[in-house]
């Protein structure tokens, strides 16, 4: 296709090509083979003492370079591990947020904790010397769970944190939400356990590393969610080294979903030891390493209730929630569980009051940080479930209760009663789209088939939103050679088809054929700013940016034209590809004026960041009473994304944000021994992920209200269908048991609970 695109064009990704013949460029694939290993030592306790280690038969082995603890990385003072966003308690106080260095001085905080760091020639023989390293731990009791960490004369997990209490945070008007409880014809109320996920994305975290003694500079090349958050923090907070002594590059990443963003101990390390040895280093983590040392998410204990008049109208809506944080305070961690609740959990709905109260502790586990949807699919499996429950209870069905509460198109732009401000949609058409797609009208004939042989039909609504985030510091460069277009932007793909979406949003602003526009990204030396990539935010930051930077292209451009044209600028006009005087024959290409004298344009972010896609969600389910199993019959998404760059690779964000959000809701959850800290589903054998037959084909639709937000009226995609499905799903299921006295189950909604939960019925055998 040689040609220039369209907005709203159905193309593949022209990323594909390289990644299916074998031609991506994964950290692991890419690292030199003169490189040494390196294996990091991880604390086998969950909280300990370091009472000391010895590394003398360990540093005795053969070709072991290096070994590295605590004491070396104090001895040159390196510093805390940060966190970039903040939540303050009502009073005004920041959060607490005790060191995180990259190796624990003194005591490990969790299973995984990084106590020494070995280089040698190869990985086995730093393996060799790992068994001989002798580290002399002093256990210490464990606290797990939010209960147990706030519970009085509770182990300490930070000496200078009282009470394990990160922060009481609160959002909303609670005098206004308790008059409205007041007033309430009815209240219903739920308490839910959202569990703790683990990302498996199929390529771990890695990194390797070069250093070029002339320059003294180190370069890391590892998978991130963008290198220049990551480099500003390790140069000015870690290491302590000027900007230009320190190169980050990423390349191809094979899957992101939210634990590739934080700036992280491992790559930290490399960097620092790299440049104390002058040898290039190389880390690849293996699957049971990242169950321990990537950020883990969800894991909320929360209690809604949803206050209603007479008439079903909703009044209020209250929160009281217990966030886990695990030991330390990961880089996005303190917004993730509660402005994360808070954007989404007034739903499609209007609802006047919202109160919302959190405990957010420290645990000995893994660090929380932003998985999927950062918050937001627990946040409406609470609110869709409710929704659920105060329709049975008060004699209503969940459709007329959804239909009457639902926001209208005049009600926007809508400032939900937690302060954000939702910029555009029509939720009504939306949801008669997704009863009507879903043959919601034949359901009753398709559950009396199910029951005549044995199995629970159930159909499961969720009627859901997002709140897009992400940093916005962008910085897009458009230069014009004379063969191709150049483009250097700040966020950073790891498979969402960047290469794709930004060249078709350049194709159709300059009338370029995407084939002649190269995309780049990941690189501090060539791209200094940039906020990575989070929050479905990339089409927002980077595709609004470009195209200002092309308009920037023409502007430069007709003046170069009028000059090689002999025209006044004013005379100059830009149409398919090419300046022309107006009214004359004469003009002349983009890339024959580059190649004559070549030229760039270039912008900042200047629109909002905020946007809030939308969208309604109908799941059919059959379960079986007898072994509890759910198969997962229909599922129908219709979405409003605003405006759909390309709805190719619209669909398969869809598609991959469904299936994650159904994972979580069926199968998902890291487990912890609740006495030692223990994470019990390190492995793939332990922790179940969805496969290719626990999904239906997947019914997906678009329709388009234009943020007004953006000058392209995107709203952003990549999470939405992740916070939608889990509710969906979970009505549905729980609409099959309703008959059987089954009121909730909380996720993960496996097949054991679901049997166990059939069998406590009274009357039920067993």
């Amino acid at each position: 296709m040689n040609t220039p695109l369209k907005l709203g064009q159905s193309i593949a990704r022209r990323e594909d090509r390289r990644f299916l013949t074998g031609q991506g460029r994964y950290t692991d694939d890419t690292a030199p083979d003169g490189a040494l290993a390196v294996l990091f030592v991880r604390s086998p306790y969950a909280h300990a003492r370091i009472a000391g280690i010895d590394k003398d038969a360990a540093i005795a082995s053969p070709g072991i370079a290096a070994i590295y603890t605590a004491q070396d990385t104090a001895a040159d003072k390196l510093g805390h591990l940060p966190a970039i966003s903040e939540i303050k308690d009502e009073a005004g106080n920041r959060h607490r947020e005790p060191q995180h260095l990259p190796m624990p001085v003194g005591k490990v905080r969790h299973v995984g904790d990084i106590v020494a760091m070995i280089v040698a020639d190869t990985l086995d023989r730093a393996r060799d010397a790992a068994d001989a390293l002798v580290v002399d731990y002093e256990e210490l009791p464990a606290v797990v769970t939010v209960a147990q960490a706030l519970a009085p004369g509770a182990t300490l997990v930070h000496d200078d944190v009282p009470g394990n209490l990160m922060c009481r945070w609160a959002r909303g008007d609670a005098a206004a939400t308790e008059a409205a409880f007041a007033k309430a014809a009815h209240v219903s109320t739920l308490t839910i356990r959202s569990p703790r996920q683990i990302v498996h994305y199929m390529e771990t975290r890695a990194a390797w590393s070069a250093y070029d003694s002339a320059n003294d500079l180190v370069t890391v090349t590892f998978g991130s969610q963008g290198v220049q958050i990551p480099h500003r923090l390790m140069c000015e907070r870690v290491l302590n080294v000027a900007k230009d002594r320190l190169r980050l590059v990423t390349e191809d990443v094979g899957g992101g979903f939210g634990p590739k963003y934080p700036i992280y101990a491992e790559p930290t390390l490399i960097a620092w030891a790299t440049r104390k040895l002058g040898r290039g280093l190389r880390w690849a983590a293996d699957r049971t390493e990242l169950a321990l040392a990537d950020s883990h998410s969800r894991d909320l204990v929360a209690t809604g209730e949803l206050a209603l008049d007479a008439d079903g109208r909703f009044l209020a809506v209250r929160v009281k929630a217990e966030a886990n944080y695990g030991a330390y305070v990961s880089m996005f961690a303190p917004s993730i569980a509660t402005t994360g609740m808070a954007k989404v959990i007034s739903g499609l709905y209007r609802i006047p009051a919202i109160r919302l109260d959190f405990d957010c502790a420290f645990t000995n586990t893994v660090p929380i940080d932003a998985i999927r949807g950062a918050g937001k699919p627990e946040a409406l499996f609470l609110l869709e479930r409710l929704v659920d429950i105060a329709a049975h209870e008060t004699g209503r069905s969940p459709i007329e209760l959804r239909r009457l509460n639902l926001l209208k198109p005049e009600d926007m732009p809508y400032t939900a009663a937690s302060g954000y401000t939702y910029d555009a949609a029509d939720c009504p058409r939306l949801f008669e789209t997704a009863l009507r797609e879903a043959d919601v009208s034949g359901f009753e004939a398709r559950r009396t088939a199910s029951e005549a042989a044995g199995k629970r039909r159930g159909l499961g609504l969720s009627c859901h939103l997002h709140g897009t985030g992400g940093i916005a510091d962008e910085h897009v460069v458009v230069q014009v050679a004379a063969d191709r277009l150049v483009t250097s932007l700040g966020t950073q793909s790891q498979g969402q088809g960047h290469e794709t979406v930004f060249a078709q949003i350049l194709s159709a602003a300059l009338g370029v054929a995407v084939e002649r526009i190269e995309i780049r990204q990941g690189d501090t030396r060539s791209i200094p700013h940039g906020g990575g990539t989070g929050g479905s935010s990339s089409t927002i930051v980077s595709g609004t940016t470009l195209a200002r930077a092309a308009d920037v292209v023409i502007q430069r451009g007709r003046d170069l034209a009028a000059e090689r044209l002999e025209a006044a600028p004013a005379d100059i006009a830009y149409r398919d590809g090419a300046f022309e005087v107006v009214g004359t024959d004469r003009r002349i290409g983009l890339f024959e004026l580059a190649a004559w004298k070549p030229f760039d344009g270039d912008a900042v972010f200047a629109d909002k960041i905020e946007a809030f896609p939308t969208g309604v969600m109908v799941c059919e389910v059959e379960v079986d009473p007898e072994t509890g199993a759910t198969r997962i019959d229909r599922f129908t998404a219709i979405v409003d994304a605003g405006m759909v760059v390309n709805p190719r690779l619209l669909a398969g964000q869809m598609h991959g944000g469904i299936v994650h959000g159904l994972g979580n809701a069926l199968m998902e959850e890291a487990l912890y021994d609740e006495e030692t800290g223990q994470l019990l589903s390190g492995t793939l054998m332990d922790y179940a992920l969805p496969r290719a037959d626990d999904v239906p084909a997947l019914r997906v639709e678009t329709m388009a209200t234009p943020s007004p937000n953006n000058i392209l009226g995107v709203k952003g995609m990549g999470e939405l269908p992740t916070n939608g499905a889990p509710a969906a799903l979970g009505n549905a299921i729980l609409d099959a048991l309703r008959p059987l006295g089954v009121r909730h189950i909380d996720m993960p909604i496996t097949a054991q609970k679901v049997w166990q939960a059939t069998r406590r019925r009274p009357g039920s055998p067993g």
